[in-house]
């Protein structure tokens, strides 16, 4: 039986810079994928999603240079293969560097197959046996599905998926209204789809302040989205090749949406069926693994990062997951991961970004706070390059002014973050 230091579940973000940083460290490391390296991020997930939200956002800006005194033609119908290509031209540009060839290069072993745990120190990768000291899962999550009648017979997408249709639906109804679901249904209807966003929650990018989200409801209806917030899709069917999703919205009314397609953006479930976790006696539920605050699950041996550990689901949180396994393994100690500090993105226009306390959640938790607002009508590069209207950075402080938390919506705001 081969023996390794660390044996890897899972050639997604996490995994592979546990496997990346372990490997030049100098330990021995087996690393399992069943289907394809990159994992989420690189073939159905950030990379693809941004190429395409790259696309639209050039056409956007076409269709707005008259307000920069510019006499450009109104764009055209566009063709979605040509789109379609330049995602795909983003995804093999990127995907050597998450290549089974780079990673044997660089010291460390790939099976690609499908792997269980048979115990705390033994893994069975497509028919063989491996035995590791740590054992590390980071096999991801899949889009959830909701159960609504007639859903799964009418068809629907996910971020799975969606690169893939044959061509541009002339109308989608989005169900969510999260990042993947306000980022994808702003890019769609940039490039010609009328969209329609199904929110169950009272507002845009939950997470978000109300004033921030409202930014954002602002710039997409303007762009022609239609949005529904606190509502929830009942039931779909199929009527005259077009698929119908009944809405109830608040106060029991309810509404019918006609679409060519569904995207199902309504949050993740993390890919924990078919590992033995049972067998190896992990703790898991359905939102994922649980671990410590130094990504160690019971079983003192086996680890889990990203996705399949719940928690924060972005990629650079799964890298930062990663390194804090890196150091508990090799460099035993007491290296936690900090959720205080976590930043993130997302990537619709304008871009909301936020690290720390929320204003919400500072009411919310009783937190002595005061908040300093800017509006980027006040800046005056934001107002140069045309980026000023109802834009603002706010950031919220203690009774000594000790930064809390910092909230910027702007074209640009994860760089400005």
């Amino acid at each position: 039986m081969e023996r390794y230091n660390i044996v890897v579940i899972g050639a997604g973000s996490g995994g592979l810079v546990v496997a990346a940083g372990a490997a030049g460290l100098g330990a021995r490391v087996a690393l399992a994928e069943k289907h394809r390296m990159g994992g989420d991020c690189l073939n159905t997930g950030c990379v693809p999603s941004k190429a395409l939200l790259a696309a639209a956002k050039a056409l956007q800006h076409a269709r707005e240079g008259g307000r920069f005194g510019l006499n450009l033609p109104e764009p055209g119908p566009q063709d979605w293969k040509a789109v379609q290509a330049w995602v795909r031209s983003t995804q093999a540009h990127i995907a050597p560097h998450d290549s089974v060839e780079r990673f044997t290069g660089l010291g460390v072993e790939v099976f690609q197959g499908a792997a269980r745990l048979k115990s705390a120190h033994e893994v069975e990768i497509a028919g063989k046996t491996v035995w590791g000291r740590h054992l590390v899962v980071a096999t991801g999550s899949r889009a959830t599905v909701p159960e609504i009648p007639g859903l799964v017979e009418a068809g629907f997408l996910t971020n799975e998926t969606v690169f893939e249709i044959a061509g541009r639906p002339g109308s989608l109804v989005v169900m969510g209204g999260g990042p993947i679901g306000t980022e994808l249904g702003q890019a769609f209807a940039r490039l010609g789809t009328k969209v329609t966003i199904v929110s169950s929650t009272p507002h845009l990018c939950a997470k978000e302040d109300p004033d921030v989200a409202e930014v954002l409801a602002a710039r997409l209806r303007l762009e022609g989205v239609t949005i529904l917030d606190g509502s929830r899709a009942t039931r779909v069917s199929l009527r005259n090749g077009k698929k119908v999703v009944t809405v109830a919205r608040p106060g029991g009314v309810e509404v019918e949406v006609e679409a060519d397609e569904i995207l199902v953006a309504v949050g993740r479930t993390a890919n924990v069926d078919g590992l033995g976790l049972e067998e190896a006696g992990v703790k898991f539920s359905r939102k994922g693994i649980e671990i410590d605050e130094k990504c160690r699950t019971n079983v003192p041996s086996i680890w889990a990062v990203g996705d399949v550990a719940g928690g924060p689901l972005f990629t650079h949180w799964a890298g930062h997951q990663a390194r804090v396994v890196i150091r508990n393994t090799l460099f035993p100690g007491s290296t936690k991961h900090d959720l205080a500090n976590l930043p993130w993105t997302t990537f619709t226009e304008p871009e909301i970004a936020h690290v720390g306390l929320s204003e919400t959640n500072a009411k919310a938790k009783g937190v002595s706070h005061q908040v300093f607002k800017v509006n980027f009508d006040d800046v005056d590069r934001a107002v140069c390059d045309g980026e000023s209207e109802g834009t603002f950075a706010k950031v919220v402080a203690g009774p000594k002014g000790e930064i809390l938390g910092a909230t910027i919506v702007h074209p640009r705001a994860g760089d400005l973050l």
